[in-house]
Order: C-alpha cells, then structure tokens, then sequence
C-alpha cells in the first residue's frame, strides 16, 4: 500500500535540521525500498524548509509510523506533528521517475 506522510517542523528547530541534515538524507537512502521519494518542503525554492515529505510504501499505518520513528529529524526534535494518508495512485500501472 501507498502512504503520503507530510512533517510540519517545529519553527523554532531550524538548527536541528542544519546539524543532522546528513544523517535523514543517509537514513532515506538506506530505507529507499519502502520511502519510494522523500523530501524537503518550502514555501518557495529559496525559503527555509518548514517540514517534508515521504512517499511510503508499505503493509499498513503502523508500519509508516514505527518508520517514523527512526527518523534522524524526528529522533532528534525537528519534527512537531505530521499527517499520515493511505494514497491511492490514479494509474497503478505507470512507473514515474523523478
């Protein structure tokens, strides 16, 4: 099954995402087979990032969250709140490459 996840990140945690920043885009690598696209989200190409998103695929929500929890940016406090959803692709039988 298909899941989006979208962080929210905490405000005021700008340096946490500076810091650890090599150790999400390490983790996200070494989880490529189940985070299918991964990702920093902003308001515009040159603002700061204010949260993320996954493209999950995986055999249900509490496999997503228990994923979540290993996290780099969410074991260490970057993450505020972040919203789960089942997705479900218009066209299962195209492959996109991004």
């Amino acid at each position: 099954m298909l899941y989006v996840v979208r962080f929210y990140d905490r405000a005021d945690q700008l340096a946490v995402r500076e810091q650890y920043l090599q150790a999400p885009v390490d983790w996200l690598d070494a989880n490529k087979d189940v985070v299918l696209i991964g990702g920093s989200l902003r308001e515009s190409p040159g603002a700061k990032p204010d949260g993320g998103m996954w493209l999950v695929e995986a055999e249900s929500r509490a496999a997503v969250e228990a994923l979540m929890q290993t996290d780099p940016f969410w074991v260490h406090g970057l993450r505020e709140r972040y919203e789960l959803h089942f997705w479900r692709k218009a066209f299962p039988d195209r492959k996109a490459l991004i």
